[in-house]
């Protein structure tokens, strides 16, 4: 192997760890990503429940009748 040939797998070499470390580094990102997305859509269906509690306990009870014109 030359001088040459032996530079260049080296190159290479440092290019692959550089992307492993790369690709590693991305994939605990989205795994925290994917953590926060999961806490945020439970106290997002937390709080829609609480909504809808809210709204049922406070609407008046409208009966249900014909409209004075008919």
């Amino acid at each position: 192997m030359t001088a040459s040939d032996e530079d260049r797998l080296t190159t290479l070499e440092i290019r692959s760890a550089e992307q492993e470390r790369t690709i590693a580094e991305l994939s605990d990102q989205i795994a925290e990503q994917w953590k926060t997305i999961d806490r945020l859509q439970k106290k997002l269906d937390a709080l829609a429940e609480r909504f809808l509690a809210l709204e049922e306990r406070t609407a008046p009870d409208v009966p249900v009748t014909k409209p004075p014109h008919w």
